[in-house]
């Protein structure tokens, strides 16, 4: 598949099917975030037991700062949920590190994650920790390492429901705001 198509395609999932991937396919998927550049400066932990999984979400839930007044109103409108239960569910999760300030790098590997994935027919969540020192802490990160993103990742147990994509003319524009 091309890209845009990949990216037309993609959707949030609903859960996660049992069942793990095979470690190779995971391994393809990792290979194309390792070509984004400068990932010299990035870390990608896979965690596949379910000890470290289950107390990775619950570090993630237990420290998340309240959403108050309208945000929280959006939050729950579009069915977020403070609780994260695909954490501890999904068969991997792969957490995106940077080392310093470079973590533009990590962003870029997560696309490229991301798209990899959904060729390979896996489905993914983004997750970003408000507080990830706990998981750090937990996973003996050295300290020029921050805690980006998580992304629990898995055959997908259905998909939600599409928002609409904006068109083209809303985001981009030409010099000029």
């Amino acid at each position: 598949m091309r890209v845009l198509e990949l990216a037309r395609w993609r959707r949030e999932i609903e859960g996660f099917l049992p069942h793990k991937p095979p470690m190779e396919e995971l391994l393809r998927a990792l290979r194309a975030a390792v070509e984004a550049p400068e990932t010299d400066s990035v870390r990608l932990v896979v965690i596949d037991d379910d000890w470290l999984k289950g107390k990775i979400g619950e570090l993630c839930e237990e420290r998340r700062p309240q959403k108050r007044g309208d945000l929280t109103a959006w939050l729950n409108a579009k069915g977020f949920k403070p609780e994260k239960p695909f954490l501890s569910e999904a068969p991997y999760l792969i957490l995106v590190f940077s080392r310093g300030e470079r973590v533009g790098s990590a962003w870029i590997a997560v696309g490229y994650l991301l798209l990899a994935l959904e060729e390979l027919g896996l489905g993914a969540v983004v997750c970003t920790p408000k507080n990830p020192g706990p998981a750090e802490e937990l996973l003996n990160v050295p300290k020029d390492y921050k805690l980006q993103a998580i992304l629990p990742v898995g055959y997908p147990a259905g998909f939600k429901p599409s928002n609409e994509r904006n068109k083209l003319e809303k985001v981009v524009s030409f010099n000029e705001f």
